[in-house]
């Protein structure tokens, strides 16, 4: 009996042995960002984080201490500022920051013994291009997240300085992802940034059934928007245009942001403060898509249109600016249209206008109000395609990158 208890013995422990063979060891990665503030970036890094932490050692790394968005609470989290330490104007206070910020990542780099670090966004990315070069073994990846030459284009000095420091710092990097193949192009053509590139979406968490079914119009055709209050995003595009259309079309606006008072005096010079529901920043906004009939992505320049995605996840019916970039790439799979000044296209997932075309939207809106049919085949359309972008399928594109890069 002695004997064979023995070799039971013998026999797990040898089992075992086999066993730590085989299991493989879970890779130290960081992830350097600003901060989880309400935003399209922030919110895909924490939807990652959801994921990361089962496959991966992670530590998250942001340079502010705002987190607005869930994250798990067993993430290891390191914060290196307040929130208005970024918003210094003055060169010496971003050049102290920048240090400071530099010594911090890679005393955590040290600590963590991190082996595969990813930053997200152009000071982030520099940080870590800094970090790749103090510790050459380290594997680093960076992610670029608006289209670069429309982003710097408001400013000579701006774009000067990027077209030196992104070849500069970002070709340092093993490997850079973005959320746009128009991106991707761009920083090679315009930035001359020579690494390895691919494209890995925005990712969103999808219901498997498609929950929107407003559909009959009664009294208002309701329109809504969701996005900052800023130049780039033109909400003035939707105000100009619901001055125009008869008193059966409503707005809403969810968001804020530094044009949110020349919004406010818009609406009542106009005498539109019926019409026109200014909500603010809210967490339930598809409690608010689902009660409309239609959402507008006005933007004369995106990076990856979150808010557009997100409409289309529960089937709003949608119309968008074909601007730089992702528009084209959720609506028409990534196939160029030619669309005439004042008019639209019927894309393969919604509806298509040139940025900033008022007459354009106009007719849009008018054409989507009076064809309930048109509504109801983009509606599915629409939430067929969102599915693509689903959380796990495109988690397992930057887990591939991940594994790969390492």
């Amino acid at each position: 009996m002695a004997q064979i208890l023995k070799n039971y013995q013998n026999s797990f422990i040898i089992s075992l042995g086999k066993l730590k063979i085989h299991m493989k060891k879970k890779i130290n990665l960081s992830i350097l960002c600003i901060s989880l503030s309400k935003g399209g970036t922030e919110r895909v890094i924490a939807n990652f984080c959801k994921y990361l932490i089962y496959d991966f050692n992670v530590t998250l790394v942001m340079l502010a201490n705002n987190i607005e968005y869930k994250i798990p609470k067993d993430l290891n989290v390191v914060m290196f500022g307040e929130q208005n330490l970024l918003k210094h104007t003055s060169t010496f206070h971003k050049l102290k920051y920048l240090f400071n910020f530099i010594r911090n990542y890679n005393r955590v780099i040290k600590n963590n013994k991190i082996e595969v670090s990813i930053s997200f966004l152009a000071l982030p990315n520099i940080i870590n291009s800094i970090i790749k070069l103090l510790n050459p073994k380290i594997k680093t990846i960076i992610s670029e997240r608006c289209y670069p030459s429309l982003m710097y284009s408001s400013s000579k000095s701006s774009m000067r300085l990027a077209k030196i420091f992104y070849p500069l710092f970002y070709n340092y990097n093993n490997a850079l992802f973005s959320n746009s193949i128009h991106i991707n192009r761009d920083l090679t053509e315009q930035f001359n940034v020579s690494i390895k590139k691919s494209v890995i979406y925005n990712p969103i968490e999808i219901s498997e059934f498609n929950q929107f079914c407003n559909f009959k119009v009664s009294d208002k055709f309701k329109v809504i928007n969701v996005a900052s209050f800023s130049l780039s995003k033109n909400q003035q595009l939707l105000l100009n245009v619901l001055y125009k259309l008869d008193s059966k079309f409503s707005l809403t606006l969810l968001g804020d942001g530094i044009y949110r008072q020349k919004i406010q005096n818009y609406i009542k010079t106009n005498n539109l403060d019926k019409r026109v529901n200014l909500v603010g920043v809210v967490n339930n906004v598809n409690d608010y898509l689902l009660k409309h009939h239609c959402f507008v992505l006005s933007s004369n320049n995106e990076g990856f249109p979150n808010a557009l995605l997100e409409a289309m996840a529960i089937g709003v019916p949608v119309i968008s600016t074909n601007c730089m970039s992702g528009p084209l790439e959720l609506l028409n799979d990534n196939i160029p249209v030619i669309i005439k000044k004042g008019e639209f296209i019927e894309a393969k997932y919604g509806l298509l206008i040139n940025p900033d075309d008022l007459f354009a939207l106009h007719k849009a809106l008018l054409y989507y109000s009076e064809n309930e049919k048109l509504r109801k085949y983009y509606s599915n359309k629409a939430f067929i395609k969102a599915k693509e972008y689903s959380l796990p399928k495109v988690y397992e594109d930057l887990k591939v990158l991940i594994n790969k890069t390492h």
